[in-house]
């Protein structure tokens, strides 16, 4: 149960099936997840009930479904879960917070050594780094995941698209695909198998994530959506700039959606390619970007059917 409920993490609801996806199926697409990127630095100071609180609400202010979904996961993993996922938005946030690469450069190197610090036992006095120092001591949690999450993060610092889906895949792998690794090492769980699942959810989540990102990246006139597709239908960057809504520019998101689809279809999903289905790929709809407020519930009701 606990590691279905952190594969669940990324990917929720009911299972699917691929020909949802084929060539003529364009308005019957299933339903997958993703994580809501962070877009603004965290403090680095603990609040004063201390590092777990911090992390917890670092998570719960940056990554509130991830938030909710560790709490959901067995008591004696959930503060272990908190740590990682913090460990995670502090990477994931440097590239919206710096002007320069070279500033991101130094944070990454920070984290970098960090890590290389606390399997040494000697963690800097940092909240989230204290706690996944704890972590790692209680988990013998892999050090090569941590690092080639940061090694991926450093690489995407660059303000440019993706050349093509396989790039894009090659980033999610190693980045969202890599934390749900380590989440199963802390629930115990190290099976080949479920691996094999978490790296497929990790790539669907690592797409998904950058179709979400898109409307909020395109206001600051950034697009990093794969430039082979986009070059399929003639769409340009400055078509998402403007937020253009022609057919060309949703069989790109379409195209995309697709990709994702191809990962899950062996795994359970959340709801957010079913969403952008009902809005004919309409990425800029208003009806994408509202939170959930019936969330909360329908995981905790999906966790006791044992449902993921």
């Amino acid at each position: 149960m606990a590691a279905a409920m952190a594969l669940s993490c990324g990917a929720r609801y009911g299972p699917c099936s691929r020909q949802l996806l084929g060539p003529s199926a364009r308005g019957r697409l299933v339903r997958p997840a993703v994580w809501r990127r962070s877009a603004a630095p965290a403090s680095s100071q603990p609040g004063p009930r201390g590092e777990v609180q911090y992390c917890a609400e670092l998570l719960r202010k940056r990554d509130y479904e991830g938030f909710l979904c560790s709490l959901l996961l067995p008591a004696e993993s959930r503060t272990s879960a908190f740590a990682l996922r913090a460990f995670n938005v502090e990477l994931a946030q440097i590239k919206d917070s710096i002007t320069q690469k070279t500033i991101g450069l130094m944070r990454m190197q920070f984290w970098r050594k960090t890590v290389e610090d606390i399997y040494c036992d000697n963690p800097p006095h940092q909240p989230v780094a204290v706690e996944l120092w704890k972590a790692i001591k209680k988990h013998n949690l892999t050090k090569r995941w941590l690092l080639k999450i940061i090694d991926e993060r450093e690489k995407n610092l660059d303000d440019r698209a993706y050349r093509n889906i396989q790039e894009l895949e090659t980033y999610a792998d190693n980045t969202h695909s890599a934390l749900l690794y380590l989440t199963l090492e802390i629930l115990g769980v190290r099976d080949i198998h479920a691996d094999h699942a978490a790296s497929h959810i990790g790539k669907a989540q690592g797409i998904v994530t950058c179709l979400r990102a898109t409307p909020y990246h395109s206001k600051r006139r950034k697009v990093f959506l794969p430039m082979d597709i986009c070059m399929l239908y003639g769409v340009s960057q400055e078509d998402f700039i403007r937020a253009n809504q022609e057919k060309n520019v949703r069989d790109v998101i379409y195209n995309i959606a697709s990709q994702a689809h191809v990962h899950l279809e062996h795994v359970a999903l959340e709801d957010y390619l079913y969403k952008i289905q009902k809005v004919d790929f309409n990425i800029f709809h208003p009806s994408l970007h509202k939170k959930s407020t019936l969330l909360p519930l329908y995981l905790y009701i999906r966790s006791w059917k044992k449902k993921y």
